[in-house]
């Protein structure tokens, strides 16, 4: 029996999973690390965490099987995050992570003055504050001892590739959203380089998500007890690899993830630029491209509210209280900015905010209004995708938040979308395995473009229009705030 490592490299644990050649999940591990916040709106990790969790991880997840029948390892990982390494490979300092909020100025320069026309025209993007280059320009200027240091420049997966097989490389799907790549042509973008006072041999080799970037190292196989014949795959960004382990291959497709942050993720055969500069146009795992609208805190707004606010961590005894004639009826409303907001907002200062609390609402009235906040962000980017004449009628969706039967029944409503829920869901990691047995020439992708659903969640025509109205109430909260998150946010 054949089996396949596929490693979700994720914000708060790198998960991992050993899946047989009959695509069925044997053994998973779970390994957590820490997240610094070393200033308000900052995110940093250290890359050496990333990988003492997968040595652990892996020497865990495949100690009672036979590890010369392992053909291959396969990373997905969280995007955007600046990983520096020096003249002896050695890790500069921490890593700037996705949702790191500190280069608002950064972010206004490459929008404002060189201009998100001549952006969209290099990258088929605009700048946003979790992008790799704003970061890379802050680093200039507010670090120049570390950015002078800098031999290559590679995203959060791709370090733990680099561990593996000593190659630096990168995916198109991941490189996407470092604002740095030729999306449509697949390629640096030379003039972006330049923009950021960057060489092209400081940037990782280019491959598809599919393709093996080489074999394991000796040294890394046996730090891992493994045999030295493993594959390792490019792997993908964790939204792409996501979509690869929900069948959202090919258009007319949609995948919704619930995770940490929230994302609607749109495939296409050809690179689509949204004209409104609020989705990104990224390439796709599959070879493809796809629309992708990110909203910065989805799942870890409930996390938030239950764990700081309510002081519990028993997440389904607290939505248990929310009863179906509750739904779509308050006036309490919140905005899910906890670490800003990226689609379609772009505003690094907007934060948290509910609206609408009297003496008698309760702790159960607060808790639905961020569940019915996440999905009404969610919303503002399937409008963006609509008024871009994009027609979705169904979803698949995943992620932790899409475990709570509640929150899809509000997210169904207020999309006025069926969501198809995967029988087996574990996102990212899965996807990435899918990859890794393409890599091994064992499958083809196209196998892996239906898989089976344990149930379909339909939008409810009464409940429907409750959200539709409550919507409209929603969307007029943010522009009106909007001038005033900056006054708040200025330093006393």
């Amino acid at each position: 029996m054949k089996f396949y490592i596929g490693a979700d490299l994720g914000t708060s644990a790198l998960k991992l999973l050993l899946v047989n050649e009959n695509n069925k999940i044997v053994h998973t591990v779970t390994k957590a690390y820490d997240v610094a916040y070393p200033h308000p709106g900052w995110s940093e990790q250290r890359p050496e965490d990333w990988w003492q969790a997968f040595v652990d991880g892996v020497t865990e997840l495949t100690k009672d099987f036979d590890k010369e029948n392992i053909q291959s390892i396969t990373v997905a990982g969280q995007m955007h995050g600046l990983v520096i390494l020096d003249k002896e490979d050695a890790v500069i300092r921490p890593a700037i992570l996705w949702n790191d909020g500190r280069t608002e100025a950064e972010t206004a320069y490459l929008n404002d003055v060189i201009g998100k026309q001549k952006l969209s025209v290099l990258t088929a993007n605009i700048a946003f504050a979790g992008f790799t280059a704003p970061k890379l320009l802050w680093l200039k200027k507010h670090e120049p001892e570390h950015f002078n240091a800098i031999q290559k420049v590679m995203l959060p997966k791709d370090y733990i590739n680099y561990r593996l097989t000593g190659v630096h490389a990168c995916d198109y799907s991941d490189a996407s959203g470092m604002l740095l790549l030729d999306v449509k042509n697949k390629c640096w973008s030379k003039e972006m380089l330049t923009i950021c006072s960057l060489q092209e041999w400081q940037m990782p080799h280019l491959f598809e998500s599919y393709e093996a970037i080489g074999t394991i190292l000796p040294n890394a196989a046996e730090t891992l007890g493994l045999n030295k014949n493993i594959v390792i795959a490019a792997g993908a960004g964790d939204n792409a690899a996501a979509a690869i382990g929900t069948a959202t291959i090919g258009e007319g497709k949609c995948n919704i993830s619930l995770g940490t942050s929230g994302t609607i993720f749109i495939p296409s055969k050809t690179c689509t630029i949204d004209k409104y500069n609020a989705l990104h146009a990224f390439c796709h795992a599959d070879g493809a491209y796809h629309l992708m609208g990110c909203i910065l805190s989805a799942a870890s707004c409930n996390k938030w509210f239950c764990d700081e606010v309510l002081n519990t961590k028993d997440y389904i005894a607290e939505q248990e209280k929310i009863t179906e004639n509750m739904l779509g009826m308050s006036n309490i409303f919140f905005l899910p900015y906890l670490m800003g907001e990226r689609s379609p907002i772009n505003d690094t200062d907007a934060t948290g905010l509910f609206i609408g609390l009297r003496p008698d609402t309760t702790r159960t009235d607060m808790l639905l209004s961020v569940l019915e906040g996440v999905a009404f962000a969610v919303r503002d980017n399937l409008e963006i995708a609509i008024k871009s004449g994009i027609t979705i009628k169904q979803s698949t969706v995943c992620g932790g938040g899409a475990k709570s039967k509640l929150w899809l029944t509000i997210l169904s409503n207020v999309l006025n979308l069926e969501l198809l829920v995967p029988a087996f869901e574990e996102g990212p990691g899965y996807g990435a395995a899918i990859l890794g047995m393409v890599a091994c020439k064992d499958r083809k992708l196209d196998d892996f473009k239906e898989i089976e659903m344990k149930e379909i969640i339909k939008p409810d025509p009464q409940l429907v229009q409750k959200y539709e109205e409550k919507y409209g109430k929603y969307k007029s909260i943010y522009p009106a705030v909007k001038d005033l998150y900056k006054t708040l946010n200025t330093k006393i």
